[in-house]
């Protein structure tokens, strides 16, 4: 299991949400990804966007968080998930969205929606030097309610004439808007040249 020391209990959560239910999560997601781990080397986006929904799916499993059961709004929209019993115009502060990167700071979104997002930060380990039989290794998480205001609008660089990608928001000064929100941050692996690598050895 994710180890116990490496959480942080002075992080604020969102209402109901405990350590346990995220760390059962890191689990699950580090598990369950393992076979499909060749999928990450075909389509990186695509399987950050895997890793959120497995996210999303061990939260609603360990949480009073549940599911949003309208999937147009889950998959294209906000939130992932809704605080059970709170029902569909449940206030921000009920609502959580999970997200996943490989990027140990950066949070994009197509939407600026106030919120808690969480954040699955994690690294593909394919010679599984990290942990046996974890190709894919959650190393932090990050827990952040974010307002409209923290949002920067990221304009489209799609044409007409093709190419390019859709608008997208961005949170300002991620690395200072994160600071005290790691719930969850292995004590064996560090920052280097802003990559995620094993401390004495490893990658």
């Amino acid at each position: 299991m994710a180890r116990q020391q490496d959480f942080d209990s002075s992080v604020r959560l969102p209402p109901g949400l405990e350590i346990v239910a995220v760390r059962k999560s890191i689990d699950y997601i580090e598990r369950e990804l393992t076979d499909l781990v060749e999928l990450y080397f075909e389509q990186k986006n695509v399987f950050s966007g895997i890793v959120g929904i497995f996210g999303t799916r061990a939260l609603a499993q360990h949480s009073p968080y549940e599911k949003v059961r309208h999937t147009d709004m889950a998959q294209t929209r906000f939130p992932d998930l809704r605080h059970r019993g709170k029902g569909n115009k449940a206030s921000p502060q009920y609502c959580l969205e999970s997200k996943a990167s490989i990027r140990p700071w950066a949070i994009q979104s197509h939407y600026d929606h106030e919120g808690w997002y969480i954040l699955w930060r994690y690294l593909v380990d394919p010679t599984m030097q990290i942990e046996e039989k974890k190709p894919v290794v959650v190393w932090r998480t990050d827990v952040v309610y974010l307002r409209q205001q923290d949002w920067k609008y990221e304009g489209s660089s799609a044409g007409s004439s093709g190419g390019g990608r859709t608008h997208t928001f961005g949170v300002q000064s991620p690395s200072t808007r994160l600071r005290g929100c790691a719930l969850y941050r292995r004590s064996d692996i560090r920052l280097l040249g802003g990559k995620p690598v094993q401390i004495n050895g490893g990658h």
